[in-house]
């Protein structure tokens, strides 16, 4: 492990959450999703520590299944689920998005919040379509310009990050290509990415105050700085998406 890697995961141990959203946003997606069966099986792909995974089972009723690569932010998630009182309905896998130990045709509801981008927008439509029941849906959050001319900092550090970023018409029309229906979609507001970057930023100057090495602290904290500058020309956009019959 190099040693950006290691202050990076010490920046990130324990935050609520690992990109934007909110408590709030996952609500309002859930509703938009629509009606789902009693006790749904729901799949949160890339939880992180599980602030959806908790929300969803406590929303749902359902069984919730987290996944995940990263084992610390699995064990988070266990213990919040403990803490949250619905430890018997959640249940963690670490695993790879691309390569799911899911049944086919047995998800009622695919969650990925902030997640998708990992193995792209068009990838993660075709990978996770098969895996839904005929009645489900897929909710995820997906990295966006909202601008065609962004400025040059922000597009050189999202094409370094996501070179297949695009803007919501262009997602509209791929998810419509690949035989989904977009039901809804949603641009989420810079609260949520407050509530993302606030503890974050907090856990930098922490790790500032006992010595970290601030050439790697600034590594680190530079999403926040672009967002500062130029929030206005990229945003995390929400979609309910269901398969075309």
């Amino acid at each position: 492990m190099t040693e950006l890697t290691e202050v990076f995961w010490r920046a990130h141990r324990d935050l609520p959450r690992e990109a934007p959203g909110s408590e709030e946003t996952t609500r309002l997606l859930l509703r938009l999703a629509g009606a789902l069966p009693e006790a749904p099986t729901v799949l949160d792909v890339g939880c992180g520590t599980g602030p959806a995974t908790v929300l969803l089972a406590q929303l749902t009723g359902g069984r919730v299944t987290g996944v995940d690569l990263h084992g610390p932010f699995l064990e988070a998630l266990t213990e919040r689920a403990r803490q949250a009182g619905v430890a018997d309905r959640v249940t963690t896998v670490n695993a790879s998005m691309a390569q799911l130990p899911v049944a086919p045709g047995s998800v009622d509801l695919l969650w990925a919040e902030g997640s998708a981008y990992v193995m792209g927008f068009d990838a993660a439509l075709t990978a996770w379509r098969p895996l839904l029941t005929p009645t489900g849906v897929l909710v995820l959050t997906e990295a966006e310009w909202t601008t065609p001319d962004p400025a040059p900092a922000a597009r050189e550090f999202w094409t370094a990050g996501y070179p297949a970023m695009r803007s919501t018409a262009g997602n509209v029309e791929a998810a419509q290509r690949a035989g989904w229906t977009v039901c809804a979609s949603y641009l989420l507001p810079d609260s949520d990415w407050d509530d993302y970057y606030g503890p974050l930023a907090d856990r930098i100057d922490q790790l500032r105050r006992e010595g970290t090495p601030a050439e790697l602290l600034a590594v680190v904290g530079e999403e926040i700085d672009l967002r500062a500058a130029h929030g206005r020309d990229y945003g995390y956009t929400g979609y309910v998406l269901r398969p075309r019959t």
